[in-house]
């Protein structure tokens, strides 16, 4: 087998081992398969191509034909011509089965079901990998940038899967990656003759082993690939390398490899609240005259482990005209429409909206994306909210106790997913939610007896200098301790709701803020709030206020009469019309249909529920495929990104010293020189830099002031090397880069084109690493135990 061959053999195996990190992506394995047998007759065409005398580029554009005559003999066959050759119906067909991928993509979760779609695009992908891994390696013969498609693809595959087995798939990609490598190298190898090895052993000795470049080849992949898995795990600045099994939530972990403790995810926000000088986050203007309850929310905390609250991963649309109605609200419950203009301040970047809850409508610019289930805005692609001015239509929902009182159970979806409590959470959180509520006749009065347990009669205190607890005894201990801040109480709180059979989850966002003489309402880092929403059949999700001294206590929860512990349930909870609205949702529908979180309350939730146990997406596949051909873009670029930092180095400032100035004459002349290169006139040491100087304006056909030019930076040269007082040059940045003009516009386009985006004397970056290499080498055979000293040398 030739060498050639070999190689495309080693590059379609390359790209099937990366491909192999998108498995755990979608539960059926059967396209990698398909996929196998693509690549394979993929790799076959390539290397007939190779043997017929066709230039590169037919030969590339040849391969890109097959893989798209493949494509359409497995996704488009019968609309195409002859079964294999594609026309207008093949490519449009394809077309709506990526679009119909895309959709997929983001209304599924991991592991999505592999619809034919998402099948195109697996294999579609892995085929456009396989291909430009070919052209780099075989048809290029330079397997060193294939590595920039496979890290895409395992990229891709990285960054999407949940699982714990990420760096088992990274060992595989990286392992198909070095064998390509090795292949080119003994090809290269191959070329030169007879491979220098160890010596030839007798005949009826053991068998040779692989000649000694390619064991070392061996042994660096293996020390690299040790490094590529254990540095992370070492060094603090890189926490969540590819064996760090550290959890994450909402917020930062501990980084230690523990999960988080329950009320930890939100430990930046007791940090807002602690901060020495309060900053205005947003300014709101709205239509409401009582702004007590004007909270913004950011975002709901669902998904509760016994250690963590974080948001369930759900997929994300575009963001409706018209917000559907929220999950569960009736016809029967009062409600007025509040308008709020919000502006963030401009150092206010976070990439979930601050909105009123529930909202009816949002108008705001950029890319934003919409979690229909918590009825909530993400930024998308970047996305976030500092300097933003956006309006937002909301409902003020104003029920009555009485209606809370008589609400009926919720759907089973619904309350079997929010009120999901793990067995380690410990027996004392439950055992206290019993004891608090013994007595009470239906949820809502539950709801009321935690809440004023927490604010009034349990004798909790208010302090955000409370250090947070750790593991899953954390609401333990501050159920014991009876300190804490907003996150501890809202946490607590929900999590005895649920013991107790009643919805629960926890909003993140700004507690109502500070109104000003000029009507408008600042919201500062000290309104930072946590507090919990119970989910009441016929209302919806509730705001509780269990924190002490913070927020607003909802008026549906206050007493009305001295004696009485629950508000007069006949009593609205503020005055308000009594007109219905037009966007109410018919929840009384809901009983008798089986569904997920509040599937039966939003036109979105079907989908929303396929993807509450994790979701797919769709903007992360493009962000990850945007960074991948990001990567790819940017390589090409290096050489003139790196020569142009190194030219301002060396034309920069330095020193108004003697050995400064002398520096500065020495690294003017070496951007000359490398300027010269660049065009095309190679360096030649052996001369004086007088001699240079005039070889370069010679050759490089200067005018007189370059040419001048080069020569005063030849005479400051000479002066640092020869003179034995030299004499300062000014000017000679401004000398070197008059010359370096000279040059560029004395050669063509394509010259002046090579020299930007090519330059040869990029060449000194192999070069210093070459020097490093040998130095390391040396210093390491210098301190080697054992290390033979050169003779007549003394210890």
């Amino acid at each position: 087998m030739s060498g050639r061959a070999r190689l495309a053999l080693c590059a379609a195996a390359a790209t099937l081992m990366a491909s192999c990190a998108l498995l755990p992506l979608v539960d059926q394995p059967t396209w990698l398969f398909e996929a196998v047998l693509l690549v394979a007759v993929q790799s076959g065409v390539g290397m007939a191509v190779r043997r017929a005398p066709l230039p590169r580029p037919p030969a590339v554009a040849v391969q890109a034909l097959a893989t798209l005559m493949l494509l359409t003999l497995v996704f488009a066959r019968e609309q195409s011509f002859a079964g294999v050759v594609p026309g207008p119906d093949a490519l449009r067909h394809l077309a709506d089965l990526l679009r119909q991928g895309s959709d997929d993509v983001g209304r599924y979760a991991i592991p999505a079901p592999l619809t034919d779609g998402i099948q195109l695009m697996l294999i579609g992908g892995v085929l456009l990998v396989g291909l430009l891994v070919d052209v780099f390696a075989v048809t290029l013969r330079s397997a060193a940038p294939a590595g920039l498609p496979l890290l895409a693809l395992y990229s891709v595959a990285a960054g999407l899967s949940d699982g714990g087995a990420d760096w088992l798939w990274f060992l595989v990609a990286a392992a198909g990656y070095l064998m390509l490598l090795l292949a080119e190298g003994r090809d290269r190898l191959a070329q030169w003759g007879r491979v220098f090895g160890p010596p030839a052993r007798p005949p009826g000795g053991p068998g040779g082993g692989p000649v000694t470049p390619v064991r070392t080849g061996r042994r660096i992949g293996a020390v690299a690939l040790g490094v590529a898995l254990v540095v992370p795990l070492a060094l603090p600045a890189m926490r969540g390398g590819l064996l760090d099994g550290a959890g994450t939530g909402v917020g930062t972990g501990r980084g230690d490899g523990r999960a988080p403790s329950a009320v930890s995810p939100l430990v930046s926000l007791r940090d807002s609240l602690n901060v020495d000088t309060d900053r205005q986050v947003l300014s709101l203007r709205t239509s409401s005259d009582d702004i007590s309850d004007l909270y913004l929310r950011i975002v709901s905390l669902d998904d509760f482990d016994g250690t963590t609250w974080r948001p369930a991963r759900r997929p994300v649309v575009g963001v409706p005209d018209v917000l559907p109605a929220p999950a569960g609200l009736s016809r029967d419950v009062k409600r007025t429409t509040v308008r709020t203009t919000v502006t963030a301040a401009d150092w206010y970047a976070q990439a979930w909206l601050p909105m009123p809850y529930p909202p009816s409508s949002v108008r705001i610019d950029g890319a934003w994306r919409y979690e229909p289930v918590g009825m909530t805005l993400v930024g998308d692609h970047g996305q976030d909210t500092h300097g933003q001015t956006y309006r937002v239509d909301s409902l003020d929902v104003q029920p009555t106790a009485a209606q809370l009182a008589a609400a009926p159970e919720p759907p089973a979806g619904l309350k079997r997913a929010y009120t999901e409590v793990p067995s380690r959470l410990p027996a004392v959180v439950a055992r206290t939610a019993r004891a608090v509520t013994a007595g009470s006749a239906d949820h809502y009065e539950e709801a009321v007896k935690l809440q004023d347990y927490f604010s009034v009669t349990g004798g909790f205190q208010y302090d955000t200098r409370v250090e947070v607890g750790t593991g899953a005894d954390a609401i333990a201990n501050f159920l014991k301790k009876k300190q804490g801040f907003c996150v501890h109480f809202s946490f607590a709180m929900a999590a005895m709701a649920r013991t107790l059979g009643i919805p629960a989850r926890v909003a993140v966002g700004f507690a109502p803020g500070t109104p000003g003489a000029d009507g408008t309402v600042a919201v500062t880092l000290k309104d930072a709030h946590a507090w919990p929403e119970l989910y009441f059949a016929g209302v919806g999700w509730t705001r509780f206020e269990p924190t002490p001294s913070r927020g607003t206590v909802p008026s549906y929860t206050v007493p009305v009469a001295p004696g009485t512990s629950l508000p007069d349930q006949a009593l609205p909870s503020k005055n308000a019309s009594s007109a219905p609205s037009a966007a109410a949702s018919p929840s009384e529908d809901c009983a008798g249909r089986p569904a997920g979180p509040a599937a039966c309350d939003s036109p979105s939730a079907g989908a929303a529920s396929r993807g509450a146990g994790g979701g797919l997406p769709r903007g992360l596949w493009y962000a990850l495929l945007g960074l991948g051909a990001l990567a790819v873009l940017t390589l090409p670029m290096s050489p003139m990104l790196w020569r142009a930092r190194v030219r301002s180095v060396r034309l920069g400032g330095h020193p108004r010293t003697g050995a400064g100035a002398a520096a500065h004459a020495l690294a003017a002349w070496q951007e000359l020189t490398d300027s010269a290169w660049d065009v095309g006139i190679v360096p030649d040491r052996s001369q004086t830099p007088r001699a240079a100087a005039a070889r370069i304006v010679r050759l490089g056909r200067l005018d007189p002031a370059a040419g001048a030019a080069v020569h005063r930076v030849a005479d400051a040269v000479e002066q640092v090397l020869y003179a034995p007082r030299p004499r300062p040059a000014a000017g000679l940045a401004e000398d070197v880069r008059r010359a370096a003009a000279g040059l560029s516009g004395a050669v063509g386009r394509w010259a002046r084109l090579r020299a930007r985006f090519a330059p040869r004397s990029a060449l000194r970056v192999l070069w210093a690493v070459s020097a490093r290499w040998a130095a390391l080498r040396a210093r390491a055979a210098e301190v080697r135990p054992g290390a033979r000293r050169p003779s007549g040398q003394q210890g």
